[in-house]
C-alpha cells in the first residue's frame, strides 16, 4: 500500500501509462517477430528436402529486406496513403523515420513493421520451388513499400476514418489484421503462384493431380504450434493495457478467449472435414485448420461472443480443406503451403461474420450498415492486392525473371540458387506421387520361366514408368529410392564456405518380377516411361529368377508371382 502510495506520489498517470503500455508493445512485437521461426519452420516443412534452404532463405530475407524498406519508405506511404490536412510531402515526413521525432515513437513503428513482415512472407509459402530468388525479394520490396502500406493508409493509418467509411458511412473493422494482414498475403500468394504456374511435376498431361509431398511433418507441426504461440502477440498484443486509471482487463480477456477457442475449433472443423472426405485424419489440414481458425478470429476477437468465436473457429477449418481442394483441382493453382485457404479465405470469412457475432454493434450501426462496410472493405483490399500483384509478378514474368528454369527447378532450388544442400547425405528430393494404381489381376493365360527386371531411374519419372508397367499387365513392383553413381555429371556443393562433390545422385530402384508376359515388355515399357535423352536417365537389367514362393498359400513357381 505504501509502495502505491508513493509510485502515485513520484510517476505521473500518464507516464506510468506511457511505461506499461510501450513495455507490453515491445514485448508483444518480439514475440510477432518470432513467428518467423514458425513460418520458416512450417514452410520448410512443406516442400521437397531440394528446396528447404531456399525457402530458409527467403524467410530470412523476407525480414531483413523487407524491415528495413518498410522503415525508410514504407510507413511514409502508408501515412500519405491515410490522408489528412498536411500536404504530401508533409504526410511522408510524419511517417518517416527519419523526420525530427521522439525516439520513442520508434517503438509504434516496430509493431507496425511486424505485423508487415507477417503479410510480406504468406506469401513465400505460395511461389515455393519455382520462383527466382531475386523475383521474390523483389516483390517483397514493393510489398512493404507500397501494396501493404496503401493498404493500411486507408483502414488502420486514415485519418478520417478510412476510405471503407468515406463510401459506405461505416468504418471497416479488423482489429488485429484479420484481412488487412493475413487476407491480403494470402490473396497476394494465390495471385503471384497463378501467375508463376504450377510446379513441374504438379499435373499430368491428362490433368490429373499429382501430390507431392513436402519433406517434414515434423518442421510443418512445430511451425504451427510456434507460429500459434506468436499468434497471441497479434491478437492479445493489439489491446493497450492501461487507459488512464483504467486497466482493460475485458479486452485482454475476451481476445485471449477468443483466439484460443477459434484456434481449436479450427483444428477440429478441419479434422473433421480430413475424415468426411478420406476417412482419415490427416495431420497437415489439423495444422493448417489450426491456423485458419486463429486468422478467421484475428479481425474481431475483440469484440467476438464466446459461441462466435466457436463458430468462426469452425467455419475456417472447416473451409479449408474444401478451399484447398477447389483451388488445388479445379482452380489449377499450385499453392504449396496452402496460404490462401489458411490467410486468405479465412481472413475474409473473419471479417465479414463480424456484424453477427459481434457482442454489440458500433452506435447507430445496424448489422446490414456493418456487413455492407466489412464487404466493401474485403473487395477494396482484394482487388488492390490482385492488382498490385499481378502487375509484379507479371512484369517479373515478362522479362523472364519470375521463374527459374526447367533444368534448375529438376535439379532443386538449394542447388541452383544457394549452392548448398540441406540434406546432403539424405532426403528424398523428388518425391511425387501420382494416384497411381491401386492394384491389378494377374493374368493367368500361362507363361513358363520367371525373370527379375530391374531398373534404376530418375525419381521424378516414377509415376511414369507405374503408368507404363500397368499398361502392360505387370503390376507388381517394388520401389526403393536409392542413391549412386554412374555417367550423370557430379555436382558442387558447400558448406560454410567450403565445396565438396556430389556425385550420389538420388534415383528409384523398380524391382519387377514377371513369368506371364514376355521379360522384353516389360524392358520396352520402361525405356518408353523413363527416357528424357540426358545422362543419368538410369538402367535396366534383367535376370533370371530360379523359383518363387507365395507366403501365404504356399505356392511355388510361376502361380506365385
Amino acid at each position: 500500500m505504501q509502495a502505491t502510495i508513493l509510485l502515485q506520489q513520484t510517476v505521473p498517470v500518464e507516464t506510468f501509462e506511457a511505461a506499461i503500455n510501450s513495455s507490453w508493445i515491445l514485448t508483444v512485437s518480439f514475440l510477432i517477430f518470432f513467428m518467423h521461426a514458425g513460418f520458416a519452420m512450417l514452410e520448410s516443412g512443406q516442400v521437397r528436402s531440394k528446396n528447404v534452404a531456399n525457402q530458409l532463405t527467403k524467410n530470412l530475407l523476407t525480414w531483413s529486406v523487407g524491415v528495413v524498406v518498410f522503415f525508410l519508405v514504407g510507413i511514409g506511404v502508408g501515412t500519405v496513403a491515410g490522408g489528412g490536412d498536411m500536404g504530401l510531402i508533409e504526410r511522408f515526413q510524419a511517417g518517416a523515420p527519419f523526420h525530427n521525432q521522439p525516439a520513442g515513437g520508434y517503438i509504434t513503428w516496430l509493431y507496425g513493421a511486424v505485423f508487415a513482415m507477417t503479410a510480406a512472407t504468406i506469401v513465400s509459402g505460395a511461389v515455393a520451388g519455382r520462383a527466382k530468388l531475386r523475383a521474390y525479394v523483389g516483390y517483397t520490396v514493393l510489398l512493404a513499400a507500397i501494396i501493404y502500406p496503401v493498404t493500411i493508409g486507408f483502414t488502420w493509418e486514415a485519418a478520417d476514418g478510412g476510405l471503407v467509411e468515406e463510401l459506405t458511412g461505416t468504418a471497416f473493422a479488423d482489429f488485429a489484421g484479420g484481412m488487412i494482414v493475413h487476407g491480403l498475403g494470402g490473396i497476394a500468394g494465390l495471385t503471384a503462384a497463378y501467375v508463376l504456374g504450377p510446379r513441374m511435376d504438379k499435373y499430368g498431361d491428362d490433368g490429373s493431380v499429382n501430390v507431392i509431398p513436402g519433406h517434414s511433418m515434423t518442421f510443418a507441426v512445430l511451425g504451427t504450434l510456434m507460429l500459434a504461440f506468436g499468434w497471441y502477440g497479434f491478437n492479445v498484443g493489439t489491446a493497450a493495457v492501461v487507459d488512464g486509471a483504467s486497466f482493460l482487463g475485458d479486452t485482454l480477456g475476451r481476445v485471449a478467449m477468443a483466439t484460443t477457442v477459434a484456434m481449436a475449433m479450427g483444428a477440429v472443423g478441419a479434422a473433421a472435414v480430413s475424415l468426411a472426405l478420406s476417412r482419415k485424419v490427416d495431420t497437415l489440414h489439423v495444422a493448417n485448420g489450426l491456423l485458419a481458425g486463429l486468422v478467421g478470429i484475428t479481425a474481431i476477437p475483440d469484440v467476438a461472443t464466446w459461441w462466435g468465436a466457436i463458430l468462426v473457429g469452425l467455419a475456417a477449418g472447416v473451409q479449408l480443406p474444401l478451399v484447398f481442394k477447389f483451388v488445388e483441382n479445379y482452380l489449377e493453382i499450385d499453392d504449396v503451403c496452402a496460404v490462401f485457404s489458411v490467410h486468405g479465405s479465412a481472413g475474409v470469412l473473419g471479417a465479414l461474420a463480424y456484424p453477427v457475432v459481434a457482442v454489440e454493434l458500433p452506435q447507430g450501426v445496424s448489422v446490414l450498415d456493418a456487413f455492407v462496410a466489412q464487404a466493401v472493405g474485403v473487395g477494396i483490399i482484394t482487388a488492390w492486392t490482385v492488382t498490385a500483384t499481378a502487375l509484379v509478378w507479371g512484369g517479373f514474368k515478362l522479362v523472364g525473371q519470375a521463374r527459374v528454369d526447367e533444368d534448375h527447378e529438376r535439379d532443386g532450388l538449394d542447388i541452383t540458387e544457394h549452392g548448398v544442400e540441406t540434406y546432403p547425405e539424405f532426403g528424398d528430393p523428388n518425391l511425387a506421387t501420382d494416384g497411381g494404381v491401386r492394384s491389378y489381376d494377374l493374368r493367368s493365360d500361362g507363361g513358363s520361366g520367371i525373370e527379375m527386371v530391374t531398373a534404376v531411374i530418375r525419381p521424378e519419372k516414377l509415376g511414369d514408368v507405374k503408368k507404363a508397367l500397368a499398361e502392360v499387365e505387370a503390376p507388381s513392383l517394388t520401389v526403393t529410392h536409392v542413391s549412386g553413381r554412374g555417367s550423370q555429371p557430379a555436382a558442387v556443393g558447400q558448406w560454410r564456405g567450403e565445396e565438396y562433390v556430389v556425385d550420389l545422385h538420388q534415383k528409384v530402384k523398380v524391382e519387377c518380377v514377371v513369368a506371364d508376359i514376355p521379360a522384353e515388355e516389360v524392358v520396352s515399357a520402361i525405356e518408353s516411361a523413363a527416357s528424357t535423352g540426358e545422362p543419368g536417365d538410369g538402367r535396366v537389367f534383367v535376370v533370371p529368377i530360379e523359383d518363387a514362393l507365395r507366403i501365404r498359400t504356399g505356392e511355388r513357381g510361376p502361380s506365385a508371382v
